[in-house]
């Protein structure tokens, strides 16, 4: 009978165990479904955005990182929320080895998911850095400023020296600065771009515009190739409406031949600036062509293609005088009387404040 009792007793405890078993399994069940719930509640509620904020961070991708690197650097920037849940999104949507390096412009309210798509697709941050037509350099030297690059990068970078043998600078007098060679355009930049490269691109797009057909015409005009671009400087400054450059520039032209001062409003302004004095057309500097006969020493500002093209094949006309009215409209004349009589019906305002 003692026996049958103990037989009966060990099953009891088998059968205890078993429950508790039971019980311990159903509690680690349940607590790893818990803890799986969780774990995805706090997984997706990180793949949210950071904030709404709308500002824009450049982040710089360095080649040859990997996930955990990115991962790292996006949330010290504050793009992210957790690193390890930027890792598993990548891991889980096989994006492991499709992220690209680069320079890319990342805000807080994008989601992992967005930052992904971005980095996988190479959208890289750009930005447009444009140079006007008609800019002096001083002009386009705060342009620079306001772009972002500091005083001295400008001044570094705007030194001639770093262009030798560009050819669009071949026939630049030595000494004589970028004036009138940097040609207007809008250059895409990234955070990593420097000036040198985006001056070396707008002297590329000089080049460009400087054809053997535009040079010829130069040559014809009995002009060098700098000669050229300071009357082009000129031509770009009178007159906004292309289809009067060309006759602006022969005006110029015939001038410049019969030994005539050219008489040109801008440049006496432009020499006044240099100066550091007011604008007036009566301003003595070697740039005043109401003063002085010829050319300029140099260009007064950049040059755009039609004024180029103006001055190498400038129109068939044979005007020596032209004033802008207040119209907006240029009028021209042969004669000094002809000209003084325009003036004194198209020109009151502008030509009150000379």
């Amino acid at each position: 009978m003692k026996f049958v009792a103990n037989k009966k007793s060990a099953a009891l405890k088998r059968k205890r165990w078993l429950e508790i078993g039971v019980v311990v399994l159903a509690v680690l069940v349940v607590l790893g479904i818990g803890i799986t719930i969780t774990i995805r509640r706090v997984y997706y509620d990180n793949l949210k955005p950071v904030s709404g904020s709308q500002k824009s961070q450049i982040i710089e991708i360095p080649i040859g990182s990997n996930p955990h690197e990115i991962a790292l650097i996006l949330e010290k920037a504050g793009l992210i929320r957790k690193s390890w849940v930027f890792e598993w999104y990548v891991r889980n949507s096989d994006f492991r080895d499709k992220l690209q390096a680069g320079t890319y412009s990342i805000r807080q309210s994008q989601s992992v998911e967005d930052i992904v798509v971005a980095l996988t697709q190479g959208k890289v941050a750009t930005d447009l850095v444009t140079i006007l037509p008609g800019q002096r350099i001083d002009q386009i030297e705060k342009t620079l400023i306001a772009y972002g690059f500091s005083e001295n990068e400008v001044q570094k970078a705007l030194n001639p020296s770093n262009y030798i043998g560009q050819p669009a600078l071949v026939d630049k007098p030595k000494g004589a600065n970028l004036e009138g060679y940097l040609y207007p355009e809008s250059f895409q930049i990234t955070a990593s771009t420097k000036l040198e490269d985006i001056i070396t691109l707008s002297l590329d797009q000089m080049q460009i515009k400087l054809t053997p057909e535009l040079r010829a015409g130069f040559v014809k005009q009995g002009l060098t190739v700098h000669q050229a671009v300071i009357l082009a400087s000129i031509v770009e400054q009178e007159v906004s409406n292309i289809n009067d450059r060309p006759i602006v520039a022969q005006v110029f032209l015939k001038r410049f031949r019969q030994g005539m001062p050219l008489g040109s409003d801008v440049t006496a302004y432009y020499g006044a600036i240099l100066d550091g004095v007011k604008p007036s057309v009566s301003h003595q500097s070697a740039y005043n062509t109401r003063l002085v006969i010829g050319l300029p020493p140099g260009p007064i500002s950049n040059v755009s293609e039609s004024s180029l093209k103006a001055v190498a094949n400038p129109a068939k006309t044979d005007y020596l005088y032209f004033v802008s009215g207040d119209d907006g409209i240029t009028y021209f004349s042969r004669t000094n009387a002809e000209h003084e009589a325009l003036i004194n019906a198209h020109c009151k305002k502008l030509c009150r404040q000379l």
